[in-house]
């Protein structure tokens, strides 16, 4: 008998008690989406602007032949612009049916850490990281801001542009 059970808030519960997520860097922080949501992860790609889009709409690329909306997640969480000498990464994933693409600044490695560690966003948090988290798990030596898809391109999606 499997005793992997996929749930539909994208994350994995096996019989371990352990979580996997992939974790990526923004603006100096490290923050985990759930390795099921990961549908790709790409280097550098050309993305082709949308007149009239929100500012955290960075555009559209094409993957493989299937057109794919571009989220500058710096934009859409009020952070500082990258350096320009710096090409931001991007991890695509889906939601509803779509797929997105999350301008990130880099990729990380999969961490497979404990449903015990796991932690309520502490009050402290930043309040920018708090309204697109689940929670967080403390690492040896930063905090692991694990993501909310649903939260983060649900509310970006209902925000309307200026």
């Amino acid at each position: 008998m499997n005793d992997l059970v996929v749930r539909n808030d994208l994350n994995v519960i096996g019989g371990t008690g352990r979580r996997d997520f992939v974790t990526i860097k923004l603006a100096e922080q490290t923050l985990g989406i759930p390795v099921l949501a990961v549908q790709d992860v790409l280097n550098p790609q050309k993305i082709t602007r949308i007149p009239l889009s929100p500012e955290w709409v960075a555009g559209v690329l094409n993957l493989r032949g299937r057109i794919v909306t571009a989220i500058d997640l710096r934009r859409r969480l009020g952070l500082p612009p990258q350096d320009e000498a710096k090409r931001s990464m991007s991890v695509v994933v889906d939601f509803y049916g779509e797929p997105y693409s999350l301008q990130i600044d880099s990729v990380g490695e999969v961490l497979s850490l404990e449903d015990s560690l796991f932690e309520r966003n502490p009050v402290t948090l930043d309040q920018r990281w708090r309204d697109v988290s689940r929670g967080i798990y403390r690492l040896e030596k930063e905090l692991l801001v694990i993501l909310d898809v649903e939260k983060l391109l649900g509310s970006a999606a209902s925000t309307k542009a200026a």
